[in-house]
């Protein structure tokens, strides 16, 4: 299977004036200084996204810089939401690098700034990164995240299938151990075959 990447960002509107948009290579790292901060808030306000506190914008910007390569061959798409010129959420989309898991693609980071949960912009994000591993080809989607909480709910609302929960799997911002939840979802022909 191909994967061709656009070199145009594709924008949608969401509600509450937001819009989002896939990042194009130079984008990204134009971008990489807003989704550091919008990471560093997330974690700060409890978000297990791999990090613990203290978590600082240094920190933050290397790990989004690290994913530049990915994002120039195509192997990573982000997007992120804006309202006016401020990031307000992101998501992932990592195609898997294996010729035999060439039909699945992962989520990953799902975030949404804290001040602007509750509006539906998760599941806007989250939609607009099925849609798009629909649009490339993909049959499956895969994903954790910590158990129990609202993203847990999100995925659940939104016809993932849990699949396992792992005791004490990472630990939160605090340090603390909590259990994760694996989901996946089947996508485009693969769902409509279930």
């Amino acid at each position: 299977m191909s994967h061709t990447t656009s070199q145009t960002s594709q924008t949608s509107q969401t509600s509450q004036t937001s819009r989002i948009s896939r990042l194009t290579s130079a984008d990204f790292a134009e971008t990489v200084p807003a989704l550091a901060r919008l990471f560093v808030d997330t974690v700060a306000d409890g978000g297990s996204l791999g990090f613990v506190d203290p978590f600082d914008e240094e920190t933050a910007a290397a790990w989004w810089r690290g994913r530049a390569p990915g994002v120039a061959d195509g192997g990573l798409a982000v997007w992120v939401s804006r309202e006016g010129d401020r990031v307000t959420g992101t998501v992932s989309l990592a195609r898997c690098p294996w010729p035999n898991g060439s039909h699945r693609a992962e989520i990953l980071k799902l975030m949404v700034h804290p001040d602007a949960r509750g509006r539906g912009l998760a599941r806007a994000l989250l939609a607009t990164a099925e849609q798009a591993a629909a649009e490339a080809g993909h049959t499956l989607l895969m994903l954790d995240t910590e158990t129990g909480t609202a993203a847990e709910r999100l995925y659940l609302a939104t016809g993932w299938i849990r699949h396992g929960i792992v005791p004490a799997y990472a630990t939160d911002p605090a340090g603390t151990p909590q259990d994760c939840s694996f989901f996946h979802k089947p996508i485009g022909p693969a769902a409509a075959a279930r």
